[in-house]
């Protein structure tokens, strides 16, 4: 199970943002989305791969971000990166992530296809979740074992949703070296992050510290709330800031300015696919929850959440004229299986790498501040040549702190 793309363990670890050459923050986020994660699986390797064309094969994307954030498939991605192994390097590579989906979806989401496929599914999303999630359960843990989020080699940032208190939990690095009581194993904060509404169970989990407090956890998906948790990771600085973290104490709180951020999301379906209002007025609580293979209300919670967090940023930064340290890569190209959060198939998934792969040819995009639309940019090249362009300025950022660091 444990990567072989990472037995160096002198690799210079990323120094706090304190030692910065340009009071910059660094932030990786990776939306929800299901078997759909294999699209920023692609983009990922594409970036790691730049940075070690500059900086040689053995770096990770963890040794270039201050924080990586991700919910549900994100959030697995997000532990797979920063994730100590034996040799306290990385447990995956990048380039290692994909693969990872190849071998374990079709066993996490048992495709069902044919007429009683279908009704049995049906049947399974009104009893219960339609999936048990035995096997995901038994991967997570087997792979990360006793290690929790206080022991990441990068401040990782993780949203999950408590249905008992109705307020989301938000796992991190930072809480989890401070709160032992927030200390969660990687393994509960990837099952409970994973959770999706009607595919997957709520996890159940506790925490003790040692004066023998008990900490009880409920946890879901939360990526109906915030299926992009750019602005969460964002946000988290910010609080660090306001509680004088010396780590973060070379920029002010709101400073969209001195953050570097890349935002990756998981694809939503083509306009002409989405739903309507005139289909959807006959639709019941069942159709809302099971239409056609799909998952309507689901699928518009996340779509909705992610355009928002979108559409925020891009005002911030362009506000601040700062869209340049800004990138989000998305795409609506999806349609039929391509769209669906839970088709596990070798030829689904395989379609789903061919359209990362053309999204990194793809010009970059950017929401339009006065009509809000969501459309490429004159001048700014593919989602390819902004990757290869922002690796060389986290090259230069994590040299120059390194650098810093000796001289202190």
């Amino acid at each position: 199970m444990e990567s072989n793309g990472d037995s160096v363990n002198d690799v210079p670890r990323m120094p706090p943002p304190s030692m910065g050459s340009s009071n910059t923050v660094t932030i990786l986020s990776i939306d929800g989305g299901g078997v759909k994660g294999v699209i920023p699986g692609t983009i990922l390797a594409y970036l790691e791969s730049k940075l070690q064309e500059l900086d040689g094969p053995d770096v990770r994307l963890a040794d270039y971000f201050d924080v990586i954030a991700g919910t549900s498939t994100g959030g697995l991605i997000a532990t797979m990166l920063a994730a100590p192994n034996k040799q306290n390097r990385p447990f995956f590579s990048a380039k290692e992530i994909n693969q990872f989906y190849l071998d374990h979806c079709t066993k996490i989401f048992p495709p069902k296809s044919g007429a009683i496929g279908r009704a049995t599914t049906l049947i399974s999303s009104v009893k219960g979740p339609k999936y048990c999630g035995t096997y995901l359960r038994s991967l997570v843990r087997e792979m990360l074992g006793e290690t929790t989020i206080s022991e990441t080699l990068t401040n990782l940032v993780i949203p999950t949703f408590d249905i008992k208190s109705l307020e989301p939990t938000i796992f991190t690095t930072i809480d989890g070296k401070k709160t032992p009581l927030m200390n969660a194993l990687l393994s509960d904060v990837c099952i409970s992050t994973s959770a999706a509404p009607t595919f997957l169970p709520g996890h159940y989990f506790e925490t003790k510290d040692s004066e023998g407090n008990i900490r009880e956890f409920n946890l879901i998906d939360v990526g109906l709330a915030a299926n992009n948790p750019t602005l969460i990771a964002i946000s988290h600085i910010t609080q660090q800031i306001f509680m004088k973290n010396p780590d973060f104490n070379v920029i002010t709180p709101m400073d969209y300015g001195k953050f570097i951020v890349i935002s990756i999301g998981t694809g939503n379906s083509k306009k002409e696919d989405k739903y309507n209002a005139k289909d959807s007025a006959k639709w019941g609580a069942l159709d809302w929850m099971y239409n056609k293979g799909m998952t309507p209300l689901v699928n518009i919670f996340f779509h909705a959440t992610s355009c928002i967090v979108d559409t925020n940023l891009s005002v911030f930064f362009q506000a601040l004229d700062s869209q340049d340290n800004y990138l989000r890569i998305q795409t609506d190209t999806l349609k039929g299986a391509t769209a669906s959060l839970d088709n596990s198939t070798q030829k689904n998934l395989k379609d789903l790498i061919q359209i990362g792969e053309d999204l990194l040819k793809k010009p970059v995009g950017q929401v339009n501040v006065e009509t809000g639309v969501y459309g490429p940019v004159d001048g700014k090249g593919t989602n390819e040549e902004a990757l290869a362009k922002f690796a060389k300025r986290l090259s230069d950022e994590r040299k120059q702190r390194i650098a810093n660091m000796k001289y202190k």
